[in-house]
């Protein structure tokens, strides 16, 4: 009975009519990955600027409650920007050979860091793999290159001028015997602790002596290469600037000298900022090249 009302009550095919459904598109859920992004980079950048930026404005407050009186020693923030407004606003002004701004001063000091930082860290590796690769040249050279780090930078100044009867030249050796010391001894401290796993599995592989550098040898102690360029870079920015106030010239070193000897304090301080400046921004780019070229690679 309950089949014959099943099979009663099922539609014929032929009979159903055709009934167009609808497509009824759903809301795709609200996705904000750019504003989540924007969020996020905005945050990391009040995290990285609001700190710094309160402490600097806190500094220059009490800097001007300090020396706004009378009988203060040191000119207020104030007075350096009266006096001193010119440099801050328009660094790459040129009015004469010897009257140009502080932009231009930097540019000529940074070209002789390059080209002595450049030399110190080409051969300050070389030596440093040298060695650490070698017992030998490390019982030798260690010693050496531990006794001179030690003498002051500018206590080389008089043997560089004697040797090239230039200033310039003198100055670019100031910084090359500045910066090539740390660059040696960090450069050998990360080979000699490459992992014996490493050198064994170049014997495995019949690696050459090229080819163990640049494939083993390099990537294991670029952290301490880098380590060593960092250092490097900020003791030959401090040794121009000692180095051209005795050797003159248009760089910065010789612009802080001439602005004492007239009795400009205002941009003397102008001048420092700059200087801390440009070494901030020379120590991160190093860092960031470090970074970049030893991801994946942890020191030892």
């Amino acid at each position: 009975m309950s089949l014959t009302v099943l099979k009663s009550a099922a539609p014929s095919p032929r009979r159903d009519p055709i009934v167009s459904a609808e497509v009824v598109r759903l809301a795709a859920p609200a996705r904000p990955m750019v504003a989540g992004r924007l969020a996020t980079l905005g945050k990391g950048l009040a995290v990285a600027i609001v700190p710094p930026a309160l402490v600097l404005v806190l500094l220059l407050g009490l800097w001007e409650m300090l020396c706004a009186s009378p009988g203060a020693t040191l000119p207020p923030p104030s007075t350096i920007w009266s006096e001193a407004r010119e440099l801050i606003v328009d660094p790459f002004f040129v009015y004469g050979p010897q009257d140009i701004g502080l932009g231009w001063r930097v540019l000529t000091s940074l070209q002789r860091v390059a080209v002595g930082f450049g030399l110190a860290a080409v051969i300050g590796v070389g030596l440093g793999v040298t060695v650490g690769q070698s017992v030998w040249a490390m019982r030798g050279l260690d010693p050496i290159f531990q006794v001179l780090r030690t003498v002051p930078p500018l206590a080389w100044l008089p043997i560089a001028l004697a040797a090239f009867r230039d200033s310039n030249p003198s100055a670019i050796f100031v910084i090359f015997i500045t910066a090539i010391w740390p660059i040696i001894i960090n450069t050998a401290v990360g080979v000699r602790n490459i992992p014996q796993d490493y050198r064994n599995v170049a014997q495995v592989l019949r690696l050459n002596p090229l080819e163990f550098f640049w494939k083993i040898m390099l990537p294991a102690a670029a952290p301490y290469i880098f380590t060593g360029l960092r250092i490097g870079i900020g003791l030959s920015w401090l040794a121009i600037v000692a180095a051209e106030m005795l050797t003159g010239g248009v760089g910065i070193g010789f612009f802080i000298w001439d602005a004492w000897n007239s009795s400009r304090l205002s941009d003397i301080i102008v001048a420092l900022a700059y200087i801390g400046v440009v070494g901030f921004i020379l120590d991160r780019l190093v860092a960031g090249i470090g970074a970049f070229a030893t991801r994946g690679t942890q020191a030892a």
